[in-house]
């Protein structure tokens, strides 16, 4: 059971560090949020603009909370 949360919080941690990477990056916000949005519709998950600013701030949350 140890084995599979450590393997669960390194994927947190890593999914937590990309969107912190994106989030941070010297690029406007209309850009990597089409990004963010190209990438989850390539895994089939389809987000409308709303929901799309909701997960963008909820990412920015998380990293903020994190450091």
């Amino acid at each position: 059971m140890k084995a599979l949360n450590i393997v669960a919080a390194f994927l947190g941690g890593l999914a937590i560090g990309a969107a912190a990477g994106i989030l941070f990056a010297p690029e406007k916000g209309e850009d990597t949020r089409k990004k963010i949005a190209e990438i989850l519709r390539q895994k089939g998950i389809r987000l409308n603009r709303a929901e799309m600013e909701d997960l963008v701030d909820q990412i920015a949350a998380e990293v903020k909370d994190a450091e």
